[in-house]
């Protein structure tokens, strides 16, 4: 079986970590995250993955290689102007077709049982099977609608009154989807799509089985700022640690830093105090500064640069751009 990592994002609420790289190829402790996505197919025997590029495409070349380092073979496909997800699809549908896939977001790590999913697209017979997950903290993921195991609509984001008429939270989508061949009979061709509303809400529309697997697990989606920091400091709880330290990364003796993710060639110097921090390539934090909440880059990263529309705003400090992750 063949898979696709979507990789083409610009992770603009990233930013400035994404500066100088593309959102699947950020460091999460040491390993891209693009590769978390690669070693859970190559879990299930899934070796042949393509990947598809736009934004700071050599990043994600970089980080991955051709995949052996994660137990898998990649082939790599670029677009020039970004496509969407359905549009990814089809750039990329001589390299899929000629039998079912899975296609998963390159921004996840999870432990989600793939093989338990499988299964129920076969059992199914479904055009795509959807992962879906319960939504008790209603975070802000589109509804997914169901009834007797299919789905039936995508909604909005959940709001107060959110809880299904069972009592039970909202769905939301996991960003891992099985697909068959006959996916591409809906997909438009050379054209911008999303697969949500370009592909699956017409194929629903058209009588199309678009199975609900309902599943439980380690999801993790790292699409902010504030989601990197918090899910690379509960990672890092499951290590019984609380600070990770990239290659080269010094941390004086009389630095206080604690619940804090270090790049590389970061120096935390003496008498420092990091607190709920993220600090990039090459930062450093010089004795007696404190840097609590925010994430931190070297300034000569964003001099010059526009940030994006849907980044934090950031302000200089010395050598260095702090964004505070209290907005």
């Amino acid at each position: 079986m063949k898979a696709m990592i979507l990789a083409a994002g610009y992770g603009e609420r990233l930013w400035p970590l994404t500066a100088d790289r593309t959102k699947p190829a950020l460091p999460v402790l040491g390993k891209p995250l693009v590769g978390f996505v690669a070693e859970y197919l190559a879990k299930y025997g899934i070796e042949d993955i393509v990947v598809n590029l736009h934004h700071q495409p050599e990043s994600v070349r970089a980080a991955l290689g051709g995949g052996s380092q994660f137990g898998v073979k990649l082939q790599y496909i670029h677009e020039p102007v970004i496509l969407g997800t359905g549009g990814a699809l089809d750039n990329a549908r001589d390299l899929l077709e000629g039998g079912p896939f899975v296609v998963v977001n390159g921004k996840l790590i999870t432990d989600l049982d793939l093989r338990a999913a499988l299964e129920t697209h076969r059992q199914r017979k479904a055009l795509a099977t959807l992962l879906l997950l319960r939504n008790p903290e209603l975070e802000r993921f589109s509804i997914v609608e169901t009834r007797d195991g299919l789905v039936t609509n995508f909604g909005g984001m959940p709001g107060l009154l959110s809880p299904e008429p069972d009592g039970e939270p909202p769905l939301m989508f996991t960003g891992i989807h099985i697909l068959e061949s006959r996916i591409f009979e809906y997909i438009p061709r050379g054209v911008f799509s999303h697969t949500i509303t370009d592909v699956y809400l017409p194929a629903i529309a058209k009588g199309e089985r678009i199975a609900a697997h309902v599943t439980a697990g380690m999801w993790y989606e790292l699409s902010t700022l504030k989601r990197y920091l918090d899910i690379s400091l509960a990672l890092l709880r499951q290590q019984g640690t609380d600070v990770h330290s990239g290659r080269n990364a010094s941390i004086d003796n009389e630095a206080d830093v604690h619940d804090a993710v270090l790049w590389d060639d970061v120096i935390v110097e003496k008498g420092a105090r990091i607190r709920r921090a993220v600090l990039g390539d090459g930062v450093r934090i010089r004795a007696g500064e404190r840097v609590e909440d925010a994430v931190v880059v070297r300034a000569e990263l964003v001099s010059g640069v526009t940030p994006p529309v849907k980044a934090l705003k950031g302000k200089i400090q010395g050598d260095n751009f702090v964004v505070s992750l209290s907005q």
